[in-house]
């Protein structure tokens, strides 16, 4: 069974993180949205609401599922037998900071393969942290989030 594990703080779920997972969901039997818990991050979303709302949005996928984690995130892979990492690059900035996790990674446990997906052109700009700077002074984010995601924010 392949299984893969698209990590990240998903503060809120944007469309662009939508549009990764829906392309690497015919590449794997199974994927785990992990939603990690980084104490040194200040959260817009609890991380209660941000696994409800990831969970909502991927309702339908029968091979998708969330779970909140802890720690380091190749220990996480262990913990679910995930054997590859699903990551998003929008831009060569994105590329260089991922190259270099991957690589961490790739020496502390090298059974875990990371598969970096390029972004659409259309969704390159959209980023969590945009759209929490929207949230926070009350703009509209329709246009970037997943429209089940709106009547939790």
């Amino acid at each position: 069974m392949k299984i893969a594990l698209f990590p990240g703080s998903f503060d809120p779920i944007t469309i662009a993180h939508v549009d990764i997972l829906k392309r690497a969901m015919p590449l794997f039997d199974r994927i785990v949205v992990g939603i990690g818990l980084n104490s040194s991050k200040q959260n817009f979303l609890s991380a209660e609401k941000r696994e409800e709302i990831v969970k909502t949005v991927f309702q339908s996928a029968s091979h998708v599922e969330v779970q909140l984690y802890e720690g380091l995130t190749v220990d996480f892979c262990a913990k679910i037998k995930a054997k590859y990492m699903i990551r998003g690059i929008r831009s060569a900035a994105d590329f260089e900071y991922e190259r270099a996790i991957a690589q961490i990674n790739q020496t502390m446990m090298p059974e875990v393969e990371t598969i970096l997906l390029l972004s659409k052109p259309e969704f390159s700009a959209i980023s969590s942290t945009i759209v929490r700077d929207i949230l926070r002074n009350k703009g509209n984010v329709a246009p970037f989030v997943p429209q089940e995601a709106l009547k939790f924010l």
